[in-house]
């Protein structure tokens, strides 16, 4: 997760606004399960567990790790991950039929593994090859599959079924999964434990703004969440088509 993918005659309308987002966030609280969110009750649990486990032990670990660890450093655990991500990203390419996008994926790849220096360096980037974000989850939507009911997953967080089903394709897609080395399990954990740190670590003040300035912190984060999924999806082009069925 980044900050993008929190980003999206005022003496009449500010008044107005205030009112009307007072309005319907007192509506979304009356109104119960919808639709979107037919798990909303034991959602919010799992939510409010995930909380818990984020004050207690991840966030005070990512402000100790943005305190001790340089910067330079953190850039180059995040550049490492992001090039261990590519592989995936390309099949991900492929299968949902963008050759071009492939093709960037593969010279980030290349150039960041060598010039990068095994990929700690964002050598790519430095010249104009830039990096984007797919996953299979994103390839189940693009063949079709609807996302389902809104999910919160303990640990994981946000989710849906699309969602849950991709976790499991990117697994099969990584080709690290069937490189045999000593203690694999434990490398696959340090890996994702990485990964969850570095972004926590990146996103420590746009989530301490978000909750800051939530009425109700879990709607936004269901809100965000899904327009985020969906902007991927389309790969950052405007939407153009009529609200998803469930």
């Amino acid at each position: 997760m980044n900050a993008r993918k929190f980003s999206r005659n005022s003496g009449h309308f500010l008044p107005s606004l205030a009112a009307s987002l007072i309005t319907l966030f007192l509506a979304g609280c009356a109104a119960g399960p919808t639709k979107e969110d037919p798990y909303e009750a034991t959602n919010r649990e799992v939510f409010a567990f995930n909380l818990a486990v984020d004050r207690l032990a991840l966030k005070p670990t990512a402000e100790r790790y943005v305190a001790v660890v340089p910067e330079s450093a953190r850039n180059g655990v995040h550049n490492f991950l992001d090039t261990l991500q590519q592989p995936i990203v390309f099949a991900n390419d492929m299968l949902q039929g963008s050759p071009s996008r492939a093709g960037e994926t593969a010279s980030r790849f290349l150039i960041n593994a060598t010039l990068g220096l095994g990929g700690l360096v964002d050598a790519a980037g430095r010249i104009g090859i830039s990096g984007h974000e797919e996953d299979f989850g994103q390839t189940l939507a693009v063949w079709g599959a609807g996302e389902g009911p809104y999910l919160m997953l303990p640990f994981l967080g946000p989710s849906n079924p699309r969602d849950v089903a991709g976790r499991l394709g990117d697994t099969a897609l990584d080709p690290t999964m069937y490189i045999r080395i000593k203690r694999h399990i434990l490398w696959s954990g340090v890996r994702m434990y990485g990964t969850i740190l570095d972004a926590r670590a990146r996103n420590l003040e746009a989530l301490e703004g978000i909750e800051r300035d939530s009425l109700d912190y879990y709607a936004t984060v269901r809100s965000l969440y899904r327009q985020h999924r969906a902007s991927e999806i389309r790969n950052g082009m405007p939407d153009v088509t009529e609200p998803e069925n469930y």
